[in-house]
C-alpha cells in the first residue's frame, strides 16, 4: 500500500501548493539538471537504487522538483517508472567481466588484478572546503584532465574474484548455475519464504538507512556478526538482449555503473570449517548499501531471533516508498478513530474517580 497525505479544501489545497513552489524558487538562481546530475552524484545514484530505475538525468530532475527530499524523488521515480512499457528483460550479466574503475579487498593485501582505490571518501580529510565555492569549474577541470594526461598509462590486468580463488581451496561452497528466471518483485507479489532473487531484488531497493541500521544492529551484537569486505568493485557491466528475431544473437544497449559486495564470515558449522558469503548489489556508487546488504543476506540466509535474520521483519518494512508513505498518512485526517480514543480514556478517567 501507498498512502499520500491530502487534507483541506481545493482552494487550500492550491493555495499549498503556491507555497510550496514559492519554497522551490528560493533564488533567482537556478540549479541545472546537469549539475545535480554530475556534481551531486551520490545522492542520483541512491535515488536510482531505490527506486529501481536507472537514469541519472531522471532522478536528477525528481530531486529538483522535491527539493531534494530521497523519498519523495523516489516516489516520482517509482510512479513514472510504472509507466513505462517492458519490451525486454536483459540477459544475465556476469560482472566478473565489469569495466572496474574502484576494487578492494579488507581480506587480503595482495590480490590478482591488484588493490585499485578509485575514487572514495575514505582517503580524504573529514574538514569542511570553505574555499569550494570559490573554485571556478572550468579550470579545476582542466587541471584534473592535465593530471590525467601526465600519468602514464598501465597495462590493466584483469580483476577476478577474489572468492574464486578460496572456493579452489575449498574453503567457499560453489553451486551449479541457476537458470530459474529470477522473481520479478515489481510484477509479482513477495511471497514468503522467498526466493534470494526477490530477496536481493528488495534489499537492492529498500531504504539505505534501514538496511544500515540493520546490519550495524547485527554488528552491534544482535547476531553478534563480523563479517570481511573480501571484495568490493565498482565499475561498469554491459547490458544486453536477446535478438527478437534470433534468440541465439544479443544486442548490447548500453551499459551501467553497479557496486558490488562480497563479504565473508564463518558459518555457523563449527565442524565445516569453511567460510560464508554475503552478497550485495545495487545501482551506481553506493558502497555503505551495498556492504550492509552483503550482511543482511548473510543473515537472512542464517535465520534467528533478531530483526535482522528475519525475513518478513526485513523484506516487508525496507521499501523507502511503503516506509515513508504510511508514515505519513499519520497526517491524514483521523477524527473518527481519535475520538473513539479519546472517549474510552475519558470513561476509564470517571471510573475511576
Amino acid at each position: 500500500m501507498a498512502y499520500v497525505a491530502v487534507s483541506g479544501g481545493e482552494e487550500a489545497i492550491e493555495e499549498s501548493i503556491k507555497l510550496l513552489d514559492y519554497y522551490k524558487s528560493g533564488t533567482v538562481k537556478d540549479i541545472e539538471i546537469e549539475a545535480i546530475e554530475n556534481k551531486l552524484s551520490l545522492l542520483v545514484d541512491r535515488v536510482m537504487s531505490e527506486a529501481g530505475l536507472y537514469s541519472k538525468t531522471y532522478a536528477a530532475l525528481a530531486l529538483k522538483q522535491c527539493e531534494g527530499s530521497i523519498e519523495e524523488a523516489v516516489f516520482l521515480l517509482r510512479a513514472y517508472r510504472s509507466t513505462l512499457v517492458r519490451n525486454y528483460y536483459t540477459n544475465t550479466v556476469n560482472t566478473d567481466d565489469m569495466r572496474v574503475v574502484r576494487r578492494i579487498s579488507a581480506a587480503f593485501k595482495d590480490i590478482v588484478g591488484g588493490q585499485i582505490l578509485g575514487a572514495s571518501y575514505d582517503y580524504t580529510h573529514r574538514l569542511i572546503n570553505f574555499d569550494i565555492d570559490k573554485q571556478d569549474p572550468k579550470e579545476l577541470q582542466k587541471e584534473v584532465e592535465e593530471k590525467l594526461a601526465s600519468q602514464k598509462l598501465e597495462e590493466i590486468l584483469p580483476c577476478p574474484r577474489v572468492s574464486s580463488e578460496l572456493k579452489k581451496e575449498g574453503l567457499i561452497d560453489s553451486f551449479p548455475q541457476n537458470d530459474e528466471s529470477p522473481h520479478d518483485v515489481t510484477v509479482n507479489m513477495l511471497e514468503f519464504p522467498a526466493g534470494r532473487s526477490a530477496r536481493l531484488q528488495t534489499l537492492s531497493r529498500a531504504d539505505t538507512g534501514f538496511i544500515s541500521g540493520l546490519a550495524y544492529s547485527s554488528l552491534r551484537g544482535f547476531g553478534q556478526v563480523h563479517p570481511t569486505v573480501g571484495e568490493l568493485r565498482q565499475g561498469y557491466v554491459e547490458l544486453y538482449v536477446s535478438h527478437p528475431l534470433n534468440e541465439d544473437e544479443s544486442i548490447y544497449i548500453g551499459e551501467i555503473m553497479i557496486t558490488e559486495v562480497e563479504c565473508f564470515n564463518t558459518t555457523d558449522d563449527k565442524d565445516q570449517l569453511k567460510l560464508a558469503v554475503g552478497y550485495g548489489a545495487v545501482f551506481g556508487r553506493n558502497e555503505t548499501k551495498a556492504i550492509a546488504m552483503s550482511v543482511i543476506d548473510r543473515e537472512l540466509e542464517n535465520g534467528g531471533p533478531y530483526p535482522s535474520q528475519n525475513e518478513e521483519f526485513v523484506l516487508t518494512h525496507g521499501d523507502s516508498l511503503e516506509m515513508n508513505g504510511f508514515i505519513s498518512h499519520l497526517k491524514l485526517p483521523h477524527y473518527v478513530t481519535f475520538q473513539s480514543k479519546l472517549d474510552s480514556v475519558r470513561k476509564t478517567r470517571e471510573g475511576n474517580q
